[in-house]
């Protein structure tokens, strides 16, 4: 399915409903995240002179591990295969726990959304009523003496009067929102439904739309329907099925969070996986399935195809980096991940040698906070560098949540921890993506993140897809890239090389959440777009801290099911 981004979905269907007309953006072409300025005058990353540069120094690399944390993999991808990490202590199908880690059969990583029946979590709820219901007996219409409460008490009640602000809100209006997105989804299908007649086909992309003409009032009508909320969501290379699918299971999203304001979110996750989620010890539950789906891996695939999809092979797109192995964790459904199943792929990551964790998930809650605090500690101290998703809400971080977040409880903040925004290009609507996060305290670089072609589920397709979600890939990929041809950095150096080669585009640019023009400096803490290129000349003059590693674990003796 196809994401649709909700601020252009609102703005989209009013201007459809009005009878707006759409401004087109200028293109860019496939891969312009790669490009050099310079040479191509695209803003991406200069990769092709950063292989040029290692290549001139005759810099060999060293295989690297980079585990996504995401929604699943197509294993079978003409463009993945080679890449995929292979549990080499684990025997393939036959049923044992070779290596005795407590997850059987686990060849390409773990999927923590899975039952032992073989089910699998596709869909859950939204971790804001998850939070609102669970709490909400203990603290509606109860008189709350904040001062009398321990620490760890007043936050909870801090966080579910939150939760309450989210969930409830301002239902009036969120539910004029929900009337007027199902009425231009309803218009949608009427429009698509006259074009598909006047095409003469049942499925067309966004392109075919464009360069369709017709005479007929009516079917102009419908094309600047689809055409432009297809547009509007840089959806042009999808199909119009693809784009309407994911048209409607936002508007199914945004109904289930209307009953959220009534009623309990179903245990999707818990009625399926059966762990005892209460237990952090219980950790051995899911399966090994990492794809579960063409829909599910889609993310987990364009984000793997970003980090590393093979390079040179004349298939596609290329990767950021060139010898790496993607470790798939399956544990973000459609919904919000649970805190415990992302602790817990940290920590499998961590003990199965990954160097750099993706991370391009995030939500508005963290209730046990406190696992995934604990796990980034550990991979801290293994010198596993974490890059993560900044977010898509064209909210500013520094005064707003995305979990999980660098800020920890005991008030530490770790060192191997990089958040991630989106920047674009002018020829693709600007140099910052209008729906990236920022934050001049709590975002550290930004990245291409608008129109990334990549790799999708279906063995040898690709799409373009957009997000702060494909922005960290690319951070990531720059990362293990860098730890190839450098392997005595350490994460924390990575990180301070990354961020000290990102560059500043050099004139203001349009603040997501405002759009007002200021510069990038305002945005982030460095002010700057990474580049492999600056990234790579840096990193040859600085002496390692990193000594070869001595393989440690904190597994503990697997905990028996029944």
């Amino acid at each position: 399915m196809l994401s649709v981004n909700k601020r252009t979905c609102l703005s989209l269907t009013f201007a459809l409903l009005t009878g707006s007309v759409f401004a087109q953006k200028d293109e860019v072409p496939k891969g312009w995240h790669l490009m050099d300025k310079a040479s191509s005058g695209f803003y991406g990353i200069s990769t092709d002179k950063a292989y040029q540069f290692v290549k001139s120094k005759k810099l060999k690399s060293n295989t690297v591990i980079v585990a996504v944390i995401d929604s699943g993999i197509d294993t079978l991808h003409e463009d993945l295969k080679q890449v995929l990490w292979i549990n080499p202590k684990e025997i393939p199908g036959n049923g044992i726990d070779d290596d005795k880690n407590g997850y059987v059969d686990d060849i390409h990583g773990w999927n923590f959304l899975g039952g032992r029946d073989g089910r699998n979590v596709e869909k859950d709820s939204y971790e804001a009523a998850r939070v609102y219901h669970s709490l909400k007996a203990k603290y509606t219409d109860k008189t709350i003496n904040e001062a009398s409460l321990s620490p760890a008490e007043a936050e909870e009640y801090k966080m579910w009067l939150r939760s309450k602000t989210e969930v409830v809100g301002d239902s009036k209006e969120s539910g004029m929102e929900l009337i007027f997105m199902k009425r231009a989804y309803t218009n949608c299908l009427k429009a698509d439904s006259i074009l598909q007649k006047a095409m003469g086909k049942e499925k067309y992309t966004g392109k075919e739309l464009e360069a369709f003409t017709s005479d007929d009032a009516a079917v102009k009508k419908a094309k600047n329907t689809i055409f432009g909320l297809m547009s509007g969501n840089d959806a042009l290379e999808a199909s119009n099925t693809e784009f309407l699918e994911g048209f409607g299971e936002y508007i199914e999203a945004e109904e289930s969070k209307a009953e959220a304001r009534n009623s309990a979110p179903p245990a999707y996750r818990n009625d399926i996986v059966k762990d005892n989620y209460d237990d952090f010890n219980d950790r051995y539950y899911g399966n090994n399935d990492v794809m579960v789906s063409n829909k599910s891996a889609l993310h987990g695939t364009h984000v793997s195809g970003i980090i590393a999809a093979a390079r040179n092979n004349n298939k596609g797109m290329d990767g950021v980096a060139d010898n790496v192995r993607i470790m798939s964790l399956r544990a973000v459904p459609d919904g919000d991940e649970h805190d415990k199943d992302i602790a817990l792929s940290i920590r499998y990551a961590v003990d199965n040698g990954a160097r750099v964790i993706n991370m391009s998930f995030g939500k508005s809650f963290s209730p046990e906070k406190k696992w995934v605090d604990e796990a980034v500690k550990y991979a801290e101290s293994k010198g596993v560098l974490i890059v993560h998703a900044a977010g898509n809400d064209a909210k500013n971080l520094d005064s707003s949540f995305n979990f999980p977040t660098p800020n920890l409880l005991d008030g530490t903040r770790p060192t191997n921890w990089i958040t991630v925004g989106a920047s674009g290009d002018p020829k693709a609507g600007g140099l910052t993506a209008n729906f990236s996060n920022y934050g001049k305290k709590e975002v550290d670089v930004f990245a291409p993140g608008v129109k990334i072609y990549a790799t999708v589920p279906g063995g040898n397709t690709y799409q373009n897809l957009q997000g702060t979600s494909m922005a960290s890939p690319v951070v990531a990929g720059l990362a293990a890239f860098l730890m190839e041809y450098f392997p005595t950095l350490s994460a924390r150096q990575v990180k301070m090389v990354i961020e000290k080669s990102a560059k500043g585009p050099g004139e203001k640019v349009k603040n997501p959440g405002t759009d007002e023009l200021e510069g990038m400096e305002e945005l982030s803490k460095t002010g700057g777009i990474i580049n492999a290129y600056e990234a790579v000349k840096l990193a040859a003059t600085i002496k390692g801290e990193r000594k070869p590693a001595v393989k440690t674990s904190s597994k503990v003796s697997p905990k028996k099911r029944n």
